[in-house]
């Protein structure tokens, strides 16, 4: 069964940090410069959100906000449960889906060690498929 440390494995725990206080437009060229969707809000260390573009077109966009004055910690999605790196990819993919959210931190001893997106669970699911049907046709033609 795969678990979030194989994600973790596979694409790395590189995450980019901005702080609460960063503007939403700032923010947004540092997702533009990285070509990423989202940005872990970290303070003093301490994980507190994950602004993404979504958050973008629906706080501020639709919202009638400026982004140049708009801080990233008054738009950012907060409240998500965190996940460890034992934590089965199927268990993740349930709680996404349960919540509706597309992104989990991966928190061990209160510390962040990465995020694992919705994209990140599909495409360890799959590659667990594949694998398991290669031994099946292995099996099948021994």
């Amino acid at each position: 069964m795969r678990k979030v440390s194989d994600i973790l494995r596979r694409k790395g725990n590189k995450v980019t940090i901005v702080s609460s206080n960063t503007t939403v437009i700032e923010a947004l060229r540092i997702m533009d410069e990285q070509n990423i969707g989202s940005l872990v809000v970290m303070e003093n260390d301490v994980f507190q959100g994950i602004m993404t573009e979504r958050d973008y077109s629906r706080k501020v966009i639709l919202m009638g906000r400026h982004s140049s004055d708009t801080p990233v910690g008054e738009i950012m999605t907060i409240n998500f449960p965190p996940v460890k790196q034992s934590d089965t990819v199927e268990a993740c993919m349930q709680l996404m889906s349960d919540r509706h959210i597309r992104y989990l931190p991966v928190i061990e001893e209160g510390k962040l060690c990465g995020i694992i997106s919705i994209n990140d669970v599909v495409t360890e699911t799959i590659s667990n498929q594949e694998e398991t049907i290669s031994h099946l046709q292995s099996y099948i033609q021994s």
